[in-house]
């Protein structure tokens, strides 16, 4: 293992260990092993250990993401995204905590990959005809959603004491974005911005089908609007 790498892990570990999730320079040399100049050398300051660790946890996030399989029905792989999502954070409170800091001025390349396995799924959605709005915006109301109760959930144990809230807040949010299914609720009410955003995701799929770049993107435009506007 290279003393990068072994700086690396022994910080993540000292933050999952830590009461508050803080740590110092001076722990993580004295329990790697290794001088405060090779530390610096290979992470600048304190700012840039706790970055690389971010991106540590994050790939250590997608891992299952990456390797899971897609099954043909996007809102159930929807649903177990969000149910992973809120078990690791439970499995890495300090970490979770540290990769969704405000402190963390730039987003980790992992997190962008994240959102746009999120939006895929969500894609996906659309182009069955099970999407209300806009991938784009189901995306920025799942993931605000799931990021906020799993760090309810680590940070504020004692007011969010049962894990059971994530999947009530889950249900209640993809009720919001998914259509419901017409063969056991009978309502048509979504019809018309489903079939919106359906047809946006299609559009966007194949590069226009014949509309000029101006044509597609004002197509796109109405079509978010139409499936984006509020019922």
């Amino acid at each position: 293992m290279s003393t990068r790498a072994r700086i690396l892990e022994v910080a993540a570990r000292l933050v999952a260990e830590s009461p508050d999730g803080d740590i110092s320079t001076r722990a993580v040399c004295e329990a790697a092993q290794v001088g405060a100049p090779a530390l610096y050398r290979h992470f600048g300051d304190k700012e840039g250990l706790l970055s690389a660790v971010v991106d540590y946890g994050f790939d250590a996030y997608l891992a299952t993401k990456r390797e899971r399989s897609e099954t043909s029905d996007p809102v159930e792989d929807l649903r177990n995204g969000w149910d992973s999502h809120v078990e690791f954070a439970l499995r890495n409170p300090n970490l979770y905590r540290l990769m969704n800091s405000p402190a963390m001025r730039t987003p980790p390349a992992a997190a962008l990959e994240s959102h746009r396995i999120l939006t895929r799924d969500l894609e996906r959605a659309a182009e069955q005809g099970k999407l209300r709005v806009a991938p784009e915006l189901a995306a920025q109301v799942i993931m605000s959603a799931t990021t906020g109760v799993a760090l309810m959930l680590v940070s504020r144990p004692a007011t969010f004491p049962d894990p059971g809230v994530s999947a009530r807040l889950r249900d209640a949010v993809h009720a919001a974005v998914f259509v419901p299914d017409v063969r056991t609720s009978g309502t048509v009410d979504a019809e018309v911005p489903s079939a919106a955003a359906r047809l946006g995701a299609l559009l966007r799929r194949s590069h226009g089908s014949g509309l000029s770049t101006a044509e597609s993107a004002l197509m796109t435009e109405w079509l978010d609007r139409v499936s984006n506007a509020e019922r």
